[in-house]
């Protein structure tokens, strides 16, 4: 009996059926690489320069201020200051990072202007009187004419200049002249009284000989009587 339940038992574990052990875990995905490049990264403002980039076991790739790119590419960047540009490469093992330095000169400065000479300063300045007709004395709307030409030549105290009296077409040529070199003086007394030297201002009188327009209307003639500033050689 002992030998037959023996027997038995070797029998059922014979036919019980072997379990297979269970598959080894897939290795981990492979952690991404990336690396950026700038060429050249020393640009100066308004210049170009090439991002170069190269990613492996990387599904998506984005750089700070372009975007979503291509896992692997270059691209032209003209950046306006000095950047720093970062590639960030995402795959199954993770997220890897990469960074490029493109550093922008600044932009010279321009070359100083040569400043205007005395002379340019006066003519551009310095605005000529014009009078009534048949009259020498300065009009209230040639005041802040007058002003401006004492402040200036005050600021510009060794600039020596004649001050022309001038006329319009009517009236003779002795008249005229008598009226110019009133004129004329005229203004220099309005520049001594604010202060500019008298020994810098001279007077001569044209009458109606030198006119700056020829033609007879009224127009023209309001532009003849005048006190014309000419600076000193």
């Amino acid at each position: 009996m002992l030998v037959f339940a023996l027997g038995a038992i070797m029998m059922l574990s014979a036919c019980k059926k072997k379990v297979a052990p269970p598959p080894p875990p897939p290795p981990p995905a492979a952690a991404p690489t990336a690396s950026l490049t700038a060429n050249p990264n020393t640009v100066d403002k308004g210049q170009s320069t090439t991002l170069t980039w190269q990613t492996s076991n990387a599904t998506d790739a984005s750089i700070d201020g372009i975007g979503a790119v291509q896992t692997n590419g270059s691209q032209s960047v003209s950046p306006s200051d000095s950047t720093t540009y970062t590639l960030t490469a995402k795959g199954p093992g993770g997220t890897q990072t990469a960074t490029a330095r493109v550093t922008v000169n600044a932009a010279p400065p321009p070359p100083p202007q040569a400043s205007a000479t005395e002379e340019e300063l006066f003519s551009q300045t310095v605005k000529d009187i014009y009078f009534d007709y048949d009259k020498s004395d300065i009009n209230a709307d040639q005041q802040s004419s007058m002003q401006g030409d004492v402040e200036f030549l005050k600021q510009h105290p060794n600039i020596s200049f004649t001050v022309e009296g001038h006329c319009d077409e009517r009236g003779s040529t002795e008249y005229n002249l008598a009226l110019g070199d009133s004129r004329a003086n005229s203004v220099r007394n309005a520049l001594v009284q604010g202060g500019v030297s008298a020994d810098h201002v001279k007077t001569i009188s044209y009458g109606k000989e030198k006119p700056f327009c020829t033609e007879s209307n009224e127009q023209c003639w309001q532009q003849n009587r005048r006190g014309h500033f000419v600076y000193g050689k």
